[in-house]
């Protein structure tokens, strides 16, 4: 599991998922100039332990390097909600702890990602219970009165 993004990673972070394409320390920083001041070299550092880190891959280009990010904001959030529920003593009751903070528009998405797991993911269908001694199932595998005679 990664460890929750700090503050600012999360702000460039938040830059390369959304603009979805290869992107420089300096289109990240012209943007979050644009919110707060900050040095080319802050960001360059953020960019470079966001990679140490495994979050972007980088290729060289020219002189700087163009970055992308390794996985979805989606991805992120899922795995910091499944942490959280795996850190439970009692799993269930942190689902309904958790269900139980959700607006209206939070539960509709989660029962249409319900409905697209089950469509995509069908729970597999369960054995058939082993007949029970005496039954006709049973007497089935005995084999037939002329066969024991």
């Amino acid at each position: 599991m990664p460890r929750p993004l700090g503050e600012l990673e999360d702000a460039v972070m938040t830059r390369v998922w959304q603009w979805n394409r290869p992107v420089t320390v300096r289109e990240v920083l012209e943007d979050l100039q644009q919110e707060r001041s900050i040095a080319y070299t802050t960001v360059m550092t953020v960019m470079d332990n966001l990679h140490q880190k495994g979050w972007v891959r980088r290729e060289v280009e020219g002189r700087a390097y163009r970055y992308t990010a390794v996985s979805t904001r989606a991805a992120y959030a899922a795995a910091l909600m499944n942490e959280g529920w795996a850190q439970s003593d009692n799993p269930a009751a942190a689902l309904v702890a958790f269900f139980g903070m959700m607006s209206q528009d939070q539960r509709e998405a989660l029962n249409d990602a319900i409905r697209i797991v089950q469509r995509d993911n069908p729970l597999p269908d369960p054995a058939p219970a082993a007949p029970e001694e005496g039954t006709e199932g049973a007497q089935g595998t005995q084999g037939t009165g002329a066969q024991e005679r």
